[in-house]
């Protein structure tokens, strides 16, 4: 029988809400040391952005440093106060920086840096309004069967996140016709359903290769602060598999991870291969859905009550 080993998975960019992580804030002293150390390393006041209505918090920039410091503010909460001491880790898209930093590898001051180039880079690779992405969602897509329908458009696979949703990335003016040829080749006609989602560019695409250069400068500038050898333990959305434990590699697939198809299928089954509980912490919750797909349990904390319900169950007499 497997030993009883713990994962946990981070969400990302699309998980954002309004309040989020407040109530770990309030009831927590490390959450809150968290948000004050974000908003010092970034100079403009983190906890504000994510606890009030500001509508620059679904700008790519401000939404991927909010959502690490909230994850990781949740994280180092539930650490502090129920010892949570997983031994896996994993995050879908951005998601993974925050992995990394949990497991020790990305110092928090550095990660909080990097993703605000990323979103910002991200968001300048292509003008708005050029690129778009969209949810295919019908019974056992194939991956193989989509990228074939995908050829000779100008549209990538931007994640593989299950057995019933592939996530298309590239130019919004294809769009249309990508979704009447996966409907008619790959879509069961019973579930299939194409929906646009609410993004400004084309990510995890041919078309942020602009971008890589640039970001792979600012990677390899932290690269001696990286402290690998966690990193066998954290999943790697680039090529599904467990990191290794090389500067150089590490930082080769963060690289390749912007303009690549998230694995998260792959990750989902490494995972689901070394540990038997898996935990989502973040604003939202779904990757929970995902692993569902593959018969996997996932427990989800969104909020401190999330997390009193988990971790302080107790048996009544």
């Amino acid at each position: 029988m497997k030993e009883k080993t713990t994962a946990v998975v981070f969400p990302g960019q699309g998980s954002q809400r309004p309040g989020m992580g407040k109530d770990f804030y309030d009831n927590i002293p490390v959450s809150r040391d968290t948000y004050r150390e974000a908003s010092e390393i970034l100079e403009w006041d983190v906890a504000a952005m994510c606890f009030g209505e500001d509508e620059r918090l679904n700008l790519t920039e401000y939404a991927q440093p909010c959502i690490l410091a909230t994850e990781i503010a949740m994280f180092r909460g539930l650490c502090s106060l129920y010892d949570f001491a997983p031994e896996y880790f994993g995050g879908h898209s951005l998601g993974e920086y925050t992995a990394l930093v949990a497991a020790g590898v990305l110092p928090f001051s550095e990660a909080l840096k990097i993703v605000q180039d990323r979103g910002h880079l991200m968001q300048s690779a292509t003008p708005v309004g050029i690129g778009g992405m969209a949810a295919v969602i019908s019974n056992d897509l194939n991956l193989g069967a989509v990228r074939s329908v995908l050829d000779g458009l100008p549209i990538d696979i931007a994640n593989d996140n299950s057995v019933s949703q592939i996530v298309v990335s590239g130019m919004s003016s294809a769009m249309s016709e990508t979704g009447k040829r996966l409907k008619t080749s790959v879509g069961d006609s019973r579930s299939f359903h194409f929906i646009p989602l609410n993004v400004s560019a084309p990510f995890h695409s041919r078309f942020m290769g602009a971008v890589r250069g640039t970001f792979g400068e600012i990677l390899c500038d932290i690269e001696a602060k990286l402290r690998p050898a966690n990193a066998k333990k954290v999943t790697s959305n680039f090529t599904g598999l467990f990191h290794s434990d090389s500067r150089s590699e590490i930082v080769d697939r963060m690289v390749s991870q912007i303009s690549n198809t998230v694995q998260w299928r792959k990750n989902m089954e490494t995972l689901a291969a070394s540990a038997n509980s898996i935990f989502e912490i973040g604003p939202n919750r779904p990757l929970r859905g995902f692993f569902k797909t593959i018969d996997l349990a996932c427990q989800s904390i969104t909020t401190f009550s999330a997390a009193q319900r988990v971790f302080e169950k107790t048996v009544a007499i």
